[in-house]
């Protein structure tokens, strides 16, 4: 990833995941994506990683989203499954060993990590600063588990 960037990794890795696990990837990237400071990519690339073998790993979905959006001021990274979601018992924000790490890692770059899970599946949304932000703002945002009911 340090020579092609995010953008080029995030199109291998999902190619090469598709075709090892059977689930069907669509992504959602920016054509001429320029790189982003490379703390912000390596955290964007782990949670990538992180949330493609949950998919693989619990959720049973057949297919997965991903998408990401980039503004002069953050990048918005989403991962969406379609299948069971996460049990309702997870309250608190505790979803596990592996996305506990990025959450931290996420917080202290300065931004938030969301999970939202109901019966359809999961989406696991992480908002990234583009520009420094003010001391003591970066751990204003800690990020929640939403469990939502089914429709």
């Amino acid at each position: 990833m340090d020579v092609v960037g995010f953008a080029s990794a995030a199109r291998w890795y999902t190619d090469e995941f598709a075709k090892r696990s059977g689930i069907k990837v669509e992504v959602d990237l920016p054509d001429g994506l320029d790189r982003l400071p490379e703390e912000t990519e390596i955290a964007l690339f782990r949670i990538l990683q992180e949330s493609l073998t949950n998919v693989h790993r619990h959720s049973g979905s057949p297919s997965v989203e991903i998408g990401l959006t980039v503004t002069e001021n953050q990048v918005l990274l989403s991962v969406r499954d379609f299948r069971h979601g996460m049990p309702a018992d997870l309250d608190g924000g505790h979803v596990g060993v592996g996305l506990s790490g990025l959450r931290e890692r996420v917080i202290d770059l300065g931004g938030s990590f969301d999970v939202e899970s109901n019966s359809h599946g999961t989406a696991i949304i992480v908002a990234l600063p583009l520009i420094a932000q003010a001391s003591g703002e970066s751990r204003a945002s800690q990020g929640s588990l939403r469990q939502n009911s089914a429709a």
